[in-house]
């Protein structure tokens, strides 16, 4: 008897994330999926109620909205892997600033406090313009959604010769785990980070995200 096998070489552990990913997305997608399957096949047009229709129309948009989130989901995590980033050499502080900024106005409508503490020098990193921000906006905004009224999200900015570090904390914003939407928001910031070459890390209880980078000089 001949058997014959073929062994495949083993997946590096960016592949295994990302492959992971976008199971995880496509596992997310499926819910919407079934529910508007078992919903409008379940409809019969002439003889549901106006009522009836308004209630599924409006049920249904919910759905469909979740869904086109899960596939932006699943595009970007394939342009992350997919397209190299494009990496600068940047100064920090403008950055986060400029992203703070941006989310600010949501913290404060909400009655929650958004505070940042940069130290006074800050080396320049070495990072993508546009992944980097768009990974600690991220952060920042499931930040938001895990907080209530009146508390205070940190981010904190250390270095050292060889890294920054950034921190984004709520002590007391804890959760026990996330839930589709939150786990896709931070495993893409994760992926963003990474593709990067820095290191990211985070716990829910408290919820708090670590992310280092490299200096320039350390990385030249």
């Amino acid at each position: 008897m001949i058997s014959h096998s073929r062994e495949n070489p083993s997946s590096s552990p960016a592949e295994k994330a990302f492959c992971a990913n976008l199971l995880q997305a496509i596992h997310a997608a499926a819910q919407p999926l079934t529910i508007l399957r078992a919903g409008l096949g379940n409809s019969e047009a002439d003889q549901i109620s106006l009522e009836a229709l308004r209630e599924l129309t409006t049920h249904s948009a919910a759905e469909v909205e979740r869904l086109c989130l899960f596939f932006s989901y699943i595009q970007q995590f394939v342009i992350t892997e997919s397209f190299p980033p494009h990496l600068a050499v940047a100064e920090l502080p403008p950055l986060l600033e400029h992203v703070v900024d941006g989310v600010g106005l949501l913290f404060e409508t909400s009655g929650m406090h958004l505070t940042i503490e940069l130290p006074d020098a800050c080396p320049s990193v070495l990072i993508d313009s546009a992944r980097t921000p768009q990974a600690l906006s991220s952060v920042l905004l499931l930040a938001h959604s895990l907080s209530r009224s009146q508390d205070t999200v940190q981010l904190l900015v250390s270095w050292s010769a060889s890294e920054v570090k950034l921190i984004v904390e709520n002590q007391n914003a804890c959760v026990k785990s996330f839930n589709a939407e939150e786990n896709l928001s931070i495993a893409l910031a994760e992926s963003n980070i990474r593709s990067q070459k820095g290191t990211f890390s985070y716990t829910t209880n408290p919820f708090r995200v670590q992310i280092q980078l490299a200096t320039a000089s350390f990385q030249s």
